[in-house]
């Protein structure tokens, strides 16, 4: 019998392997979006026996698409008219407004972007609003905590980054405040993003019996700057009416008046008007995603009267059924540019649809400015993101290097009315792999001094050139080389 044993256990396990490979193997052909992606998973899974198969189940199924959904089938979807939100049909008046407004515009050009945003989200653009932006946290965080103080009813905060130092103990000491005077207080953050500070803010929060969850807790070493799959997103509603979103979280480094040792520009947003329910909305399914707790009510979800002359609408994003909104609505806004646009973004890393986008803009005459950091906190992106310089290069559009201090800032603004703003970066993690949060306004007084804090950017920065790129050292270029091959993790 023992020789039995030994002379089939060879065969059995080759079965088993076969047969393991070949139903991994086919999951990645059905599921997997990007034909890259599923060539490379399939020849591991076959290349490397059981521990290729085991691999994909381990890190290469999206887990939170089908949690999200089977959480979200429990529970009822929100209705628009439980906000008594404004129709979305007014914008085609707004527009023509604009348009008489500001004769040179071809504003009615934008009617294809609005129709296509229509189809990858499911919130309509709202009339009735007003952003003010804030240049970081020396802005931005009085206005918050000034917004914390004056709350009646219900603070809703979420973040990435929650530091436990000078200034998140002043956010916790507000929120501390706001619920001894009978305030409902909610705060979400990233498990990830809780351990930038030791000991967390999470865990204070907690001692200070203030409502407060972790976002998909994770095995994780500590600080790991390369994971995914997170809650990058940075929303603050307070009794909510009104809203505070942007890419900045919440730490001392983002007030360069503290004069830190790691100081950061970034800039952020209040937002007034009907388009604050779209902020309010994604936090409650984020919270109730974590905790299970389903806000509904006045407090929660008032009635919302506009305030301003902006069309502004959120655009969620996530590996979930959000899956690839702000690339298509990135994409979109390329395809309509008609004389310039600006990206500023800590981290690029676009893939070759919005590549080849950008070369199409500027070879069609439109001016491209990308604005990127002198000097990156992450080496590697930086690395990986010179090593495609030269295909925007070569193709007219323009580079442009910031100074220290590392600038944090994520805008794209199109043609002087259209801006996008909010948490993503231009790099796979936010566009495919991580939960963020923009906001597109159609606005050119908004637009106007939005390009203003761009161009001055523009005047510090360093412009890169073709043949600086060229001029690389070769052990420099494959470096870069390399490291742009781990683009999809970084």
């Amino acid at each position: 019998m023992v020789d039995v044993l030994a002379q089939i256990w060879p065969y059995f396990v080759a079965i088993c392997n076969f047969a393991i490979n070949l139903v991994a193997s086919g999951h990645a052909v059905l599921y997997k979006r990007e034909t890259r992606a599923a060539i490379g998973w399939v020849g591991l899974i076959w290349l490397v026996p059981l521990l290729g198969a085991a691999l994909y189940v381990l890190l290469g199924i999206n887990r939170i698409h089908r949690k999200a959904q089977a959480l979200r089938k429990k529970r009822l979807p929100f209705e628009i008219a439980e906000t008594n939100l404004p129709g979305s049909d007014a914008w085609i008046q707004e527009m023509l407004a604009f348009e008489g407004s500001y004769p040179s515009l071809n504003v009615t050009h934008y009617s294809s972007l609005v129709k296509l945003v229509d189809q990858v989200t499911r919130w309509p653009l709202l009339p009735g609003n007003h952003l003010t932006p804030y240049v970081n946290g020396d802005e931005a965080y009085p206005a918050m905590l000034q917004a914390i103080e004056q709350a009646e009813h219900s603070i809703n905060l979420m973040t990435y980054i929650f530091d436990n130092d000078s200034s998140g103990r002043i956010f916790r000491d507000a929120l501390q405040r706001a619920q001894r005077r009978g305030v409902e207080v909610r705060v979400l953050m990233d498990d990830v993003g809780a351990r930038y500070s030791w000991p967390s803010m999470a865990r204070l929060l907690h001692r200070a019996k203030i409502p407060v969850a972790r976002f998909l807790p994770t095995t994780l070493p500590w600080r790991f700057r390369y994971s995914n799959l997170r809650n990058h997103r940075k929303i603050m509603v307070v009794d909510g009416k009104i809203g505070f979103t942007g890419g900045m979280n919440l730490r001392e480094g983002n007030c360069l008046n503290l004069r830190t040792s790691h100081p950061i520009q970034d800039l952020h947003f209040r937002l007034d008007g009907p388009a604050v329910a779209h902020l309010q909305e994604i936090f409650v399914e984020d919270w109730t995603y974590t905790t299970g707790e389903d806000l509904r009510g006045g407090d929660w979800f008032p009635h919302i009267a506009a305030c301003g002359n902006m069309l502004v609408r959120g655009i969620s994003e996530g590996p979930d059924e959000d899956f690839d909104k702000l690339r298509l609505t990135i994409l979109g806004a390329l395809a309509c540019a008609q004389s310039s646009v600006v990206v500023v973004t800590p981290y690029f890393l676009p893939d070759g649809s919005i590549i080849t986008a950008l070369k199409v803009a500027a070879m069609r005459g439109v001016d491209v400015d990308i604005v990127l950091p002198e000097k990156n906190n992450l080496a590697l992106v930086q690395w990986a993101s010179t090593a495609s310089f030269w295909q925007l290069l070569e193709c007219g559009c323009r580079i442009w290097l910031s100074p220290p201090p590392f600038d944090h800032t994520k805008l794209m603004l199109v043609d002087d009315i259209w801006a996008l703003l909010g948490s993503a970066n231009w790099d796979p993690r936010s566009l495919r792999l991580n939960f963020e949060f923009n906001v597109e306004a159609y606005d050119p007084v908004l637009t106007e001094r939005l390009a203003a804090l761009a161009n001055g950017k523009i005047r510090r920065s360093i412009r890169v050139r073709y043949h600086d790129v060229e001029a690389r050292p070769l052990p420099i270029k494959l470096r870069d080389g390399v490291a742009r091959l781990f683009s999809p993790y970084l």
